[in-house]
Order: C-alpha cells, then sequence, then structure tokens
C-alpha cells in the first residue's frame, strides 16, 4: 500500500523517499528554536559548577557552541533529505536549569524557502554530545534528553513549544 504523499512531505505517490521541491516556494525568514538537556549525577553537577564548567579538556560550553554550530551547518550531511542552507545565524544559550540539569537551546535562522528545524535540532543534540564527551571523565551516568522543538517560524505555518497555534 502506498503512503499518500499529502501526509509526508519525504514520501513521493508511489511510497518511495524524496527530497522536498521548495523551488515554487518564496524566500522568507525562517527560525527555529531546539533545545537538549544533559543531566548529571549531584556530585558531577557540584563540581561542574565549581570549576564553572570547564574540564579537562577545556571549556565545556564554549567547546559545545563550536562543535553544535558545525554541526547545524553541516545537517544536510547527516539527515539524507535536508537542503544543504548557508545558515545565517545560529545562537545557543547553555545554562543550568536545576542543580543537576544542564539545557542547551539552539537557534537558527535563515532567509531561504525552507526551514531549519532539523538545524536547530542537530545544533542542541551534537552539542549535548560534546558536553557528555568532554565530562564522560566524570561519570558515565550522565544523561542526554528531553530533544525538542521549542518554536518555528517563517514557513506554512509557526509552531510554539511543539504545538502549531490554533
Amino acid at each position: 500500500m502506498a503512503i499518500e504523499s499529502t501526509r509526508l512531505s519525504h514520501v513521493d505517490a508511489s511510497g518511495h523517499p524524496r527530497m522536498v521541491d521548495v523551488a515554487e516556494k518564496a524566500a522568507t525568514f525562517r527560525r527555529a528554536v531546539a533545545q537538549a538537556c544533559v543531566r548529571f549525577p549531584p556530585d558531577v553537577a557540584a563540581e561542574l559548577q565549581r570549576t564553572g564548567l570547564r574540564g579537562k579538556k577545556g571549556a565545556i560550553v564554549d567547546t559545545a557552541i563550536v562543535a553544535g554550530t558545525l554541526a547545524a551547518k553541516r545537517t544536510h550531511e547527516l539527515i539524507p533529505f535536508c537542503h544543504p542552507l548557508a545558515i545565517e545565524r545560529c545562537d545557543f544559550d547553555i545554562a543550568f536549569v536545576s542543580p543537576t540539569e544542564l539545557r542547551i537551546r539552539c537557534e537558527v535562522g535563515i532567509t531561504h524557502k525552507t526551514g531549519v528545524e532539523m538545524e536547530a535540532l542537530t545544533g542542541a543534540s551534537v552539542a549535548a554530545l560534546t558536553i557528555y564527551d568532554m565530562c564522560k571523565a566524570l561519570s558515565h551516568e550522565i544523561v542526554i534528553g528531553d530533544i525538542a522543538l521549542l518554536e518555528k517560524s517563517g514557513g506554512k505555518r509557526d509552531v510554539v513549544a511543539g504545538r502549531a497555534p490554533e
């Protein structure tokens, strides 16, 4: 049974995968915000806060921002049907939101014919993975989670906190 192409944008009428054709779309400013959270055991979180998020490998947050930015710019190399995009903006906000949880927010922006949700999600995810890598010598009980799209705007519909406005 073929999958209806109007339901899944990356599937054609025959049910085969395809890249979405954006040729006829208008270029508009597109923005997306995604997050990931890294949870640490209490003793590890306390140590990281004591050192100002610096570890033996260096500045943890700064390294995560660089890695996340590079990942957002190269999303099309990781996700098969993402269009290659010249990202115009990629900003991070990384901070403890509880004694043991570090929240990573990645905001991506571009004026283009396609959105940047995958770039924001990839940026947040890779930043979280980088933090794990830089801290794993302290514990392997670090957990990455809550990876989610928080907002998107500029396309067919805007989304806030994972829901389209009513």
